[in-house]
């Protein structure tokens, strides 16, 4: 089997990025929930906490890129939740990385994000423009 050169990359190169994180030196159940931990509360709570940090980490771009590019299934990547990127892989996530495919363009990510939340409330809203319109009849009941 034929490696190619994109195959091979030194590893410093490739994995750098995690030394500057702002993670490195955090408790891991802050990014992973623990295995115990089934309550929708709480861990809304960590994603939320662990989303702060990543805020204003400086390699946050590449984080988000790596994680979207190898699939990571858990925890907070790159300020983004496990439900969160599978939202991205379905939506498409690969045109917000730059050429060397290296560092993702996270502020399209949240944006695109924006625009997936904001379908699915409007999907939720039952339809009462003019054409949409129940019509009633007499007793208040439904009538269409």
């Amino acid at each position: 089997m034929t490696r190619t050169s994109r195959q091979l990359q030194p590893i410093s190169d490739v994995w750098e990025w995690q030394l500057l994180g702002r993670c490195r030196d955090r408790n891991g159940t802050q990014f992973f929930h623990p295995d115990d931990d089934l309550g929708r509360i709480s861990r809304r709570l960590r994603e939320a906490a662990a989303k702060r940090i990543c805020g204003g980490c400086p390699v946050r771009a590449a984080c988000a890129a790596h994680a979207l590019r190898v699939g990571e299934e858990y925890g907070v990547w790159g300020g983004f939740s496990e439900t969160e990127r599978v939202i991205l892989r379905d939506v498409g996530w690969e045109d917000t990385l730059d050429v060397g495919h290296r560092l993702a363009d996270v502020e399209g990510l949240e944006r695109r994000l924006a625009r997936v939340r904001a379908r699915r409330e409007r999907d939720k809203r039952p339809n009462t423009g003019p054409d949409n319109r129940a019509e009633v009849g007499s007793g208040g009941r439904r009538t269409s």
